[in-house]
């Protein structure tokens, strides 16, 4: 199991991605637009079936929208993730992904700035509920 995933204990908010922000929120649309919707889609809608694995074993990119599972990470998780690739601690040292790293690519500012756009695009109904899940966790 991936960190943060069934671990919906601890999916904190940071402020670096803060979906208010409206600055940053419009700087994290045209970064997501440039490096991410190729695959994860222009709506956030992931690959069509991508809980069913491909020929090669390999999940197809995940929706970043309220249909996925990507609420349920913790940001600091999500910033990971981005920044370094599906690598340990966020997947098995075995696992196989298609999703690169963008820490060559991407400043850290830019990487959080996608994640306030992402957030941004949530149903109002998410946001607190991740709040909620935050504080049981304390």
């Amino acid at each position: 199991m991936f960190a943060g995933c069934g671990d919906v204990r601890s999916p904190g908010d940071d402020p670096r991605a803060d979906p208010r922000d409206t600055a940053k929120v419009s700087a994290g649309a045209k970064i997501y637009a440039q490096h991410c919707a190729a695959c994860h889609g222009a709506k956030l809608e992931g690959q069509a079936n991508w809980r069913a694995r491909l020929p090669n074993g390999r999940l197809p990119a995940p929706p970043h929208d309220e249909s996925g599972h990507t609420w349920h990470h913790p940001d600091s998780v999500l910033f990971g993730i981005t920044k370094r690739g599906l690598v340990p601690p966020y997947a098995p040292s075995d696992y196989q992904s298609d999703m690169p790293a963008f820490g060559g690519k991407l400043a850290d500012e830019e990487i959080w700035a996608v994640l306030a756009y992402i957030k941004s695009r949530w149903p109002s109904e998410i946001l607190p509920i991740r709040a909620e899940m935050t504080r049981n966790a304390r």
